[in-house]
C-alpha cells in the first residue's frame, strides 16, 4: 500500500512520482467525475487541496472563500459535491449547508474541518450535511468520501462518529414508533447507527447490496430525512439503537 498524501496547507508540495502513483490509483474516481465545489477561507489551502483532488481524478468545477459566495457558485456550476468549511467569515459553513441543501437537493455537501466539537459536528449533520471529515485525514480517505457522498452515501470520520452517538445514547430516551418502519428497516437503521456499510449490512442480514439501498431509500422517505448519518441521529434520538 502506498503513502498517504498530507494536505494541510502546509505541507502542500507533491513530487511527480507520488502524482504519478496517485493517478495510478484513482482510475476508478476519474471514471465517475465527479464535480466538486471547494469552499474555504484559506486559499492556500484550497488551492493545495484543489490541485491533490484532481490529481485523484476529480473534476474541481470552482471554488468560494464564504459561505455567501458558495450560494450562487451551486447554482451556476451545480457540483456533485461541495467540500465546505465550517469557520468561516460572514455566513457561516453550516447555515451555507442548510441552503444549500434546501436549494439543491441532488447537491451533496461534506464538511472538512480543523474541529472535532460534537456541537459543530452535530450542527452540521442536522443542517443537511453527508458527512463529515477531519482536515487531517488523509487525502485518499477524503477522495473516498466525496465518491461515496456523489452516490447518495454518507461518510463521518469514525472517532467523530463514535464520540457523538456516545453522548447521544447516553441521553437517549425509550424507544418510541419509528414512523411505519418494517421490522428489516428498523435492522437496516440500527445497523446504520452502529456505523456498517452497506456491504456490512447486507453480509450481516445475508441480502443484496442492492436491497440494503432500497431499504435505505425506504427509511430516509418515511422518516422525512436527507441522508443515513441523519438517520443514525434520528435512531439514537429515538432510542432504536
Amino acid at each position: 500500500m502506498g503513502p498517504t498524501h498530507d494536505y494541510d496547507c502546509t505541507a502542500l508540495t507533491i513530487s511527480t512520482a507520488t502524482a504519478d502513483r496517485s493517478l495510478s490509483t484513482s482510475t476508478d474516481v476519474a471514471r465517475a467525475a465527479v464535480r466538486v465545489l471547494l469552499v474555504d477561507d484559506h486559499t492556500l489551502f484550497r488551492t493545495g487541496l484543489r490541485e491533490l483532488l484532481q490529481l485523484h481524478g476529480l473534476d474541481v468545477v470552482g471554488e468560494a472563500d464564504a459561505g455567501d459566495t458558495a450560494l450562487p457558485l451551486v447554482e451556476e456550476t451545480a457540483p456533485d459535491v461541495v467540500v465546505m468549511d465550517l469557520d468561516m467569515p460572514g455566513l457561516s459553513g453550516v447555515e451555507a449547508t442548510r441552503r444549500i441543501a434546501a436549494a439543491a437537493p441532488a447537491t451533496r455537501v461534506i464538511v472538512l474541518s480543523a474541529s472535532d466539537e460534537d456541537n459543530d459536528v452535530m450542527e452540521a449533520i442536522l443542517a443537511g450535511a453527508s458527512g463529515y471529515l477531519l482536515k487531517r485525514v488523509p487525502v485518499e480517505e477524503l477522495v473516498a468520501g466525496i465518491s461515496r457522498a456523489a452516490e447518495g452515501e454518507s461518510t463521518v470520520s469514525p472517532a467523530i462518529a463514535g464520540k457523538v452517538l456516545r453522548r447521544l445514547r447516553e441521553s437517549a430516551p425509550a424507544p418510541t414508533e419509528a414512523s411505519g418502519l418494517t421490522d428489516r428497516e428498523l435492522q437496516v437503521l440500527r445497523l446504520i447507527a452502529d456505523g456498517k456499510d452497506n456491504s456490512q449490512i447486507a453480509a450481516q442480514l445475508h441480502i443484496s447490496p442492492k436491497t440494503v439501498k432500497n431499504h435505505i431509500s425506504n427509511i430516509l422517505m418515511k422518516l422525512q430525512i436527507e441522508n443515513r448519518i441523519q438517520a443514525a441521529v434520528y435512531a439514537v434520538r429515538s432510542g432504536l439503537a
